[in-house]
């Protein structure tokens, strides 16, 4: 057997030369690995043909450290859409370097990528611990954020100018992007600056990142929209309770809620295309069945049902029609030429779902993250995202995490679940 290349090498800036300050710690060995697949048929097969497993490096604090703590300043960019965590992920950062290993000064740069450009004046703002103890229990972020690219020469500039020499980039893909395209440039200018990426995607779809913060949140508010969809639903004869969720490339916030409230009889998912001659026998049994349906659509579902517009948005993403208004007209006409009348209540819990504080798992595994990525940083590793994978912390090469978006497989358990979950069919096309 041989695996496809994969290449798992994070990048440093360079030899790790100081005394770590931390104390009454395990440090982490530079040989410690992290599985990438764990079938043991497979592994048995690599051993016997001499090859060694796909495997990450294994994070946490290093005996030796890169950076002199006491002189050192840091950066920290909230990127992208609002998720659940994102103030906790900047706390844990900010007391991560100063508490653990008291560096010097902590920035937090405002608005995204647009507090590494000069041009939009806006000012850094020193993060100290009584600044950050209570922005956990607030949601959004309080260093503001924003969508789009900017110039990686501008970016890397302004950090020169700040003299800062460790950047947090906290975002989903698109911030990835960008954190790899500033590190590309510091790379080129021969600069000891380091660059360190948490995963915030709310979408869950960071490819070789087990969860990402916010994620559990979102499910967790979801299924409070289907609750709600289901009181609407069945009190109506031909009650339907249409809710769309977020997940514009991957279902998995509509998977899991389906299978968090089994009150759930359909749902869709870009992964798994379907036409409305699909979906309604389909819904239509259920409603002769039961006497009322929910279903939960992701916003990225059926596509190829609507017209595009060949727009891009902010982050460069092609604009996506709103399935979930698509349906609430579609439906109920089809099934009236049909002779056939419903009542459809339809919820989009969207932005009240991203503008939620993160729920007491979440800011744990939020906590944990932002430590882990204070301790990649202070080694030096740079152009790396810090991931979780069979529930250990792990270090990735931004350009593997962002090679491909992280999908539900139409095949895996995961789906599989699902429709035995909703009863509904496998094909609705």
């Amino acid at each position: 057997m041989t695996h496809q290349h994969v290449d798992f090498a994070v990048a440093e800036l360079g030899e790790r030369t100081v005394a770590s300050p931390l104390r009454d710690t395990r440090f982490v060995d530079s040989d410690e690995r992290v599985l990438y697949r764990n079938n043991l048929a497979e592994l048995r097969d690599l051993v016997r043909a001499g090859e060694e497993p796909l495997s990450f490096e294994l994070a946490g604090p290093r005996e030796r450290v890169f950076f002199e703590p006491s002189t050192l300043k840091c950066g920290i960019v909230t990127c992208g859409g609002l998720c659940p965590g994102l103030n906790n992920a900047v706390r844990a950062i900010v007391l991560g370097l100063l508490d653990k290993y008291g560096v010097a000064e902590v920035y937090g740069l405002r608005f995204g990528f647009e507090g590494l450009v000069g041009k939009y004046d806006h000012k850094p703002v020193r993060l100290t611990g009584p600044r950050v103890n209570q922005i956990h229990e607030l949601g959004g972020t309080v260093l503001g954020t924003s969508r789009g690219a900017q110039p990686a020469a501008d970016m890397v500039d302004t950090l020169q100018r700040l003299g800062i020499g460790l950047l947090f980039t906290i975002g989903g893909d698109g911030t990835l992007q960008g954190a790899h395209e500033i590190a590309e440039e510091i790379h080129r200018r021969e600069l000891p600056i380091g660059v360190i990426g948490v995963p915030k995607t709310i979408d869950n779809d960071i490819s070789y990142v087990e969860t990402s913060f916010g994620f559990e949140t979102a499910v967790s508010a979801a299924r409070d929209a289907t609750r709600a969809a289901y009181v609407e639903a069945s009190g109506h004869r031909g009650g339907i309770g249409l809710v769309k969720l977020m997940g514009r490339d991957s279902g998995f916030i509509a998977a899991f809620a389906a299978l968090a409230d089994t009150n759930v009889g359909i749902c869709l998912i870009p992964e798994n295309p379907f036409t409305l001659d699909g979906l309604l026998p389909a819904l239509r049994d259920r409603l002769e069945r039961d006497g009322h349906a929910v279903v939960v659509v992701a916003e990225g579902a059926g596509q190829d049902l609507l017209a595009a517009t060949g727009e891009q948005d902010a982050s460069g993403n092609v604009a996506h029609g709103d399935i979930g208004l698509f349906l609430k007209e579609r439906i109920p006409e089809r099934f009236e030429a049909e002779g056939l009348e419903v009542n459809l209540k339809y919820i989009e819990p969207s932005y009240l779902i991203r503008s939620l504080a993160a729920n007491t798992r979440d800011a744990a595994f939020c906590q944990l993250l932002g430590f882990a990525a204070v301790d990649a940083g202070m080694a030096g590793k740079t152009d790396m995202v810090v991931g979780l994978w069979r529930r250990r912390f792990t270090h990735v090469p931004i350009p593997l995490a962002v090679s491909s978006r992280k999908k539900v497989n139409s095949e895996g358990r995961l789906w599989q679940s699902v429709l035995s979950a909703t009863g509904q069919p496998r094909d609705m096309r």
